[in-house]
């Protein structure tokens, strides 16, 4: 009778709790996978396959260094593979016995957040779907919910059956939750992605309300322009919550609230149409290239570009905004001189928005900040060339822009000139920032 080793039955345990994802097992400078997960990462992604405890029963083996791990998780998620991450949360050299693992993430198509694994000029979203059940109602409606988990952008709607597909192809998610009883498929939905079951009640009624309530610390969503006739979206927003809780074990805090849909402030377009215009994907391959937006676009920011993509998928049917935009494209059309100031000024602005998501939640490197400093040490020169103008989307983003001097200010003060590409490398704090650190940096 075989016996299994403390660390094995440590993974063991680990990879109870993953499901069907492929468990990334940290052992030093290694990740490690075994059993059927290693036999499936060596085919998907070229890994050497051994075995360890060579004997009656081998174990199958499969790993690779640390530092690839990027490369390697991009590959799997890619290969359509969901992924756990189970790292060492204390440092073997002080553990007594065996070192202490937690799988820390659990990283699939629609919850990915690194800018190595995300197209920056594509929002990459993960939706909930709630069917309507039994509804009696003459027109059932489904509920939808969409978060863009690298931006916190947070969204939901309640659709009749008969539109789901076309909003779900205007969303094109990388990732799609039903509940376990949905008789639906992927390809009833038109829907090129992975499909991801969840327990039913994770969007019950009572469940999902008392999820969102959780989450944003508030007793109903009224505030957020919600009303009892958007039951069916706030059961599958409380489905999307539910799913980052327990596949992101970080925070969602910038998950800050969920904008109700209104689809009729935008053009319905339905799937035939929308596949016909080729506004965001062809139809040859499905990409982006040789789109509409392909060819429009013409940002020089990932966020503009992902803004823009939004804006053709979605036509505005209100003619005072419509009048707004317009009047800002005039302006901007009308002054080449001062587009290109601003254009310049811009091309020095990162992904703010993706930058700040890995910064709540934890996963920001030295890099990252740095890259947030340099964005707000642009922002007072943009602030100054758009003062003055005339429409009222410009006049709205110059009373709106924070420059957050404070935040800008503690950042320049602290970070060194040249950031280390991870904070375990040490060497990313200005000398005389912190006289304790400068006290143990003499000591060292």
């Amino acid at each position: 009778m075989s016996t299994v080793s403390p660390m094995m039955q440590q993974y063991q345990d680990a990879k109870a709790l993953c499901g069907e994802a492929l468990l990334l097992f940290r052992m030093g400078d290694f990740y490690e996978l075994f059993y059927d997960d290693a036999k499936i990462a060596a085919e998907a992604v070229g890994l050497t396959l051994t075995s360890r405890d060579k004997g009656t029963n081998p174990i199958p083996m499969a790993g690779f260094p640390h530092h690839q791990l990027e490369g390697y998780l991009g590959k799997l998620i890619q290969g359509g593979y969901r992924v756990a991450i189970c790292e060492q949360v204390e440092d073997p050299k002080k553990a007594k016995g065996l070192v202490k693992r937690e799988v820390t993430r659990v990283v699939t198509p629609g919850t990915l957040t690194d800018d190595n694994l995300l197209d920056p000029r594509q929002s990459n979203y993960l939706v909930a779907v709630s069917p309507p059940g039994n509804s009696k109602k003459e027109t059932p409606l489904a509920g939808v919910a969409w978060v863009e988990l690298s931006t916190g952008q947070f969204m939901a709607t309640s659709v009749a059956m008969e539109k789901l597909a076309d909003h779900l192809m205007r969303i094109a998610p990388s990732e799609c939750l039903l509940p376990d009883s949905a008789k639906l498929a992927a390809e009833e939905l038109y829907v090129e992605c992975m499909v991801t079951r969840r327990p039913d009640w994770a969007f019950g009624r009572d469940v999902a309300s008392k999820t969102l309530a959780k989450h944003f610390q508030t007793n109903t969503l009224e505030g957020f322009g919600y009303d009892k006739t958007d039951q069916p979206a706030i059961q599958a927003a409380g489905a999307v919550i539910d799913y980052l809780i327990e596949t992101q074990k970080a925070s969602l805090a910038h998950i800050d609230r969920v904008v109700p849909y209104r689809s009729t402030k935008t053009l319905d377009i339905d799937q035939a149409t929308r596949r016909s215009l080729e506004l965001t994907r062809t139809i040859r391959d499905g990409n982006r290239a040789g789109s509409l937006l392909a060819v429009m676009d013409r940002t020089v920011t990932a966020m503009g570009a992902r803004l823009l993509g939004e804006w053709l998928a979605s036509p505005l049917t209100e003619i005072d905004e419509m009048n707004r935009r317009f009047d800002c494209v005039e302006e901007l059309a009308g002054d080449e001189s001062w587009r290109a100031q601003l254009r310049e000024e811009l091309r020095g602005v990162y992904d703010l928005q993706r930058l700040l998501t890995r910064v709540t939640t934890g996963r920001a490197t030295p890099r990252d900040l740095g890259c947030v400093g340099q964005t707000l040490g642009r922002l007072p020169q943009i602030k100054t060339i758009l003062a003055g103008r005339h429409s009222r989307l410009l006049q709205e983003l110059d009373a709106n822009l924070d420059l957050c001097p404070d935040i800008y200010s503690q950042l320049q003060a602290a970070l060194k000139d040249e950031l280390p590409l991870v904070s375990r490398d040490g060497g990313m704090i200005r000398d005389g920032f912190d006289q304790e650190l400068d006290e143990l940096r003499q000591l060292a």
